[in-house]
């Protein structure tokens, strides 16, 4: 090869280096912002008070735009990402009947899956049983179980009717009954489920995700990295 090819050639590696650089930044920065919302979300909590949607019997889900394809990973997580997208990772540490939680869904649950179907994210939802006092603990165990008993493929609709229905601290809610049917109006149906839900077939799933999130260090929700 002449001098002058192998100067070509270095200076293509050389930009392709760049490029490959540049990328990976932007993906970091991608992260650092929605990571940075996410936690001003959480710190706005404590300041201003989680407005209950008052006068709807069925509070659906708010986004309606396209979702990334979900998949439920060996740990019992739900990843949503576009097909061959790994990186940046966006794990979502949550509780069913955590304000805090319904507030950061409310607020950038849309944003979150919208990074998701365009490819930009890969989000890994976790939820699991935060409250150990009642009736709060049993309203989230209830939740929790219900969620790992849903199919993958309507995960996130179901998801997010469960937080539409989030009743108010302190008063005893997602009974089984109507997990049940909030999951009919996600797209879920049939004795199978209602078995799961009814029978708490998922409680183990659920005790493990709790001692992820432990292990992991989380010590409330939501938590986000």
């Amino acid at each position: 090869m002449s001098n002058a090819g192998r100067e070509r050639s270095a200076r293509d590696r050389l930009a392709e280096r760049r490029a490959a650089d540049a990328a990976r930044r932007r993906k970091q920065r991608l992260l650092l912002v929605v990571l940075g919302a996410v936690a001003a979300a959480a710190v706005a909590v404590v300041v201003v008070t989680v407005v209950v949607r008052q006068g709807d019997d069925d509070p659906g889900p708010s986004y309606g735009g396209a979702l990334a394809p979900t998949a439920r990973q060996p740990d019992g997580s739900v990843a949503m990402a576009a097909a061959g997208v790994t990186a940046p990772v966006l794990e979502v540490y949550e509780d069913f009947q955590c304000p805090a939680c319904r507030h950061l869904e409310d607020t950038l649950g849309a944003t979150i899956k919208e990074l998701a179907a365009q490819g930009k994210a890969k989000v890994v939802y976790r939820p699991f049983q935060l409250f150990r006092q009642e009736p709060l603990k049993s309203n989230s165990r209830r939740a929790a179980n219900a969620a790992e008993c849903a199919p993958a493929d309507r995960w996130v609709q179901y998801h997010d009717r469960i937080y539409g229905h989030q009743p108010p601290e302190g008063d005893k809610g997602f009974s089984n009954a109507d997990l049940i049917e909030w999951a009919g109006k996600a797209g879920i149906a049939g004795d199978p489920f209602a078995r799961c839900v009814n029978g708490g077939q998922r409680l183990a799933a659920v005790d493990r995700a709790g001692a992820h999130a432990q292990q992991a260090g989380v010590t409330g929700t939501p938590t986000s990295r």
